[in-house]
């Protein structure tokens, strides 16, 4: 080592213990980057385990630029919570950061000024803020030019052969090949195989020039885990009551769906545990405040879908449970290497459920969508900018596929983003029907390497690392299948039966529709704008979601059938649901919605509540024309239900009705029924169904 390295080490070293505190010490591997980065204005790649020290790479690498005269260090960070830990790292190290996302917009004009002034040294901002028409053509440009540094933090995001798929990180290869000659460039990732080793060189343009790779073994000492199989969903959720105050401090419970995550929580606390649900349907401020708490200890465990993962940093953090395996070791490994980083023993607990694989078939339905659709989308696009909502009423995906391809469109040329909404470019796009296919395959391989890690009698550790390509993979000595499970599977019967009386208790509240989708017109339906008072449905009830632990598979079952007779359990958990609703006023008669494929099924449901609750069978809503085919998108679903249904022929008495219908979906359905009985008269209407999608 020269003397210049020598002394570029010891400042290193210096900043570090600012850091991290005054025993801190560099591993060589981050002295590997951090010499590449500040000495040889190289481009790498840092794949380490979670809490291995990637953010002291480039917060000590940032410093070291900084007292060279570089510019600030731009960082790309994919989470709001994962900024504010970066931030707050890098206080403790004597650097200046700020961030510009979607919470702090009153803030950007003086962030943006403090850059150009040199009084920030590490930028802060989302894949997302990078194509926001105003900062990519205002503020972008003097980034990229006076930038000292770029960093990619989750690099994996990049690449769709990875778990997390993000297409606004596509971007970044345009970002990186606009930067000055000799800037440096870091990308860091917790997770990537070789595979997506090799698409994220690719895809960033990391190649050129060499890079550095750095890999490190993904083995965690003080994980312990363990599968345990338990045959119903009251068993499961039962042993997770009666354990939870073993699990040692306090951690994270992860369940498939926002509705599992919902009722788990509500039972945990139920039974005396302090616990919060964080969804991706959570508020911002109920997020931070659940965050907060976890830090805290204040809870015992977030029960959490993978809206909490990246970027989530409590070192402390004691456990990690799963309710239901997720669809890829990959994601698995990710989620719980959360756990156990400043801990000697952390508790890593896997409950896999029968449900989990219509799970992972739902998900997987979400792919890139197939060439007609993308040829179609874009020829929409023209000239003029369309929004979102506007292309939604000419191309059938949901708004998060489309949005997804809208992005993909952008980052290939295809496309892009002004003020406004979208325009096509003009420039020739070529749709790569392998690719797809491909990840296709990928995720199968996924799927049975997740059952095969169930099923394993060899080190589950070992498999994990093997997905990853970690080539120092050896048996832990920790895991169940190493020493010995941990845990019995035995649940005590009060925990059990308080469980199944959770799971099989029925009733969800279902929100009205209270404003017509943009654009209707463009699809002959004319509605726009908040759906008029007088034609507005009430909030309405149903027995359970169809993604519920506990109704949901009794439910799928039940509506995705044969055209049958509501078996009695169903009925018994409508009349429960009716007996709890607390009508303002009580309903004067019941209206059944008709059905072209299963109309017995409703038609019985219909008849058997009337005799049941004592209100009349005033009608059913008869079916007007061909069946309306199924649609992805909400303007499309509300353009095939319009004209679903013939004007009530029967007379409606003043006064509130009871709307009966086997499935709640998009609701448009019920809302477009109940704008017909509001219209013919019916002073309210309470949409009841057997099921709410989603």
């Amino acid at each position: 080592m020269t003397t210049t390295e020598t002394q570029l080490r010891t400042r290193a070293e210096e900043v570090l213990r600012t850091l991290a505190g005054p025993d801190a010490r560099l591993r060589e591997d981050q002295w590997t980057a951090v010499h590449a980065l500040v000495s040889l204005h190289k481009r790498a790649l840092v794949v380490q385990r979670t809490g291995w020290g990637k953010s002291a790479v480039y917060f000590v690498a940032t410093a070291l630029l900084r007292e060279a005269g570089a510019g600030a260090t731009v960082i790309v960070s994919p989470l709001l919570a994962l900024m504010r830990n970066q931030i707050d790292a890098a206080a403790r190290a004597g650097i200046r950061a700020a961030t510009v996302n979607s919470a702090n917009t009153a803030d950007w004009e003086r962030t943006y000024d403090a850059v150009t002034a040199g009084e920030v040294d590490v930028l802060l901002v989302s894949p997302e803020r990078l194509n926001n028409p105003d900062f990519r053509d205002r503020v972008l440009p003097r980034l990229t030019a006076s930038a000292g540094m770029l960093v990619v933090d989750e690099a994996h995001c990049v690449s769709d052969w990875g778990h997390d798929f993000r297409p606004d990180y596509r971007r970044l290869r345009a970002l990186i090949a606009e930067l000055p000659d000799g800037i440096p460039v870091l990308a860091t990732t917790a997770t990537a195989n070789d595979r997506v080793v090799v698409d994220v060189t690719e895809q960033l343009g990391l190649s050129a020039g060499e890079p550095l790779v750095l890999r490190g073994s993904l083995d965690r000492e003080s994980l312990r885990l363990s599968v345990l199989r338990l045959p119903t969903a009251a068993q499961r959720l039962g042993w997770l009551a009666a354990h939870i105050d073993a699990l040692p401090g306090a951690g994270i419970i992860y369940t498939l769906t926002i509705a599992a995550a919902e009722e788990v929580a509500g039972f945990l606390r139920e039974r005396g545990h302090p616990v919060a649900s964080y969804t991706g349907k959570t508020e911002p401020g109920e997020r931070l405040a659940a965050e907060g708490d976890l830090l805290a200890n204040r809870v015992k465990a977030l029960v959490a879908t993978s809206a909490l993962g990246m970027g989530f940093d409590k070192p402390d953090l004691g456990f990690v449970v799963h309710l239901g395996a997720p669809a890829s070791p990959v994601a698995y490994y990710q989620q719980i290497g959360r756990a156990g980083r400043a801990v000697e023993r952390a508790e890593v607990v896997l409950l896999p459920g029968h449900e989990d694989r219509d799970i992972w078939a739902y998900f997987a339905s979400l792919a890139f969508p197939p060439e007609p659709v993308v040829r179609q989308t874009l020829r929409v696009l023209g000239p003029e900018p369309l929004s979102t909502a506007a292309i939604e009423t000419r191309v059938d995906l949901s708004r998060t596929r489309l949005e997804m391809l809208l992005k993909v469109l952008d980052s290939d040329g295809a496309a892009k983003r002004v003020k406004g909404g979208w325009v096509a470019t003009g420039e020739d796009w070529v749709y790569d029907g392998e690719r797809p296919r491909r990840i296709a395959e990928a995720r199968k391989a996924e799927q049975q390497a997740m059952l095969d890690y169930l099923a394993t009698s060899e080190c589950r550790l070992v498999l994990l690392r093997r997905q990853l390509d970690d080539p120092g993979a050896q048996p832990c000595g920790r895991c169940d299948n190493c020493a010995g499970s941990a845990w019995s599977t035995d649940v005590d019967a009060g925990s059990e039966a308080a469980a199944g009386e959770r799971l099989a208790r029925p009733g969800v509240e279902v929100a009205p529709r209270k404003q017509w989708p943009s654009g209707m017109a463009e699809l002959d339906v004319p509605a726009s704008g908040r759906i008029p008072a007088g034609e507005l449905a009430e909030a309405g009830r149903v027995i359970g979601r169809l993604s519920d632990i506990g109704w949901g598979t009794r439910l799928r079952e039940l509506t995705g059938g044969e055209d049958a007779p509501v078996p009695k359990d169903v009925l018994d958990a409508c009349v429960r649901v009716l007996a709890g609703w607390g009508w303002e006023e009580r309903p004067v008669g019941i209206v059944g919605v008709g059905s072209r494929t299963r109309p017995h099924q409703l038609d019985h449901l219909a008849r058997r509540i009337s005799d049941i609750v004592r209100l009349p069978l005033l009608g059913t809503l008869a079916p007007a024309g061909p069946r309306p085919a199924e649609h992805a998108n909400s303007a499309q679903r509300l353009a095939a239900v319009w004209g679903a249904f013939s004007e009530p022929t029967f007379a409606l008495p003043d006064g509130p009705v009871l709307l009966v219908d086997d499935v709640i979906d998009s609701g448009w359905t019920v809302t477009v029924a109940a704008r017909l009985l509001r219209r013919a008269g019916a002073g309210a209407v309470l949409p009841f169904a057997l099921a709410q999608a989603g």
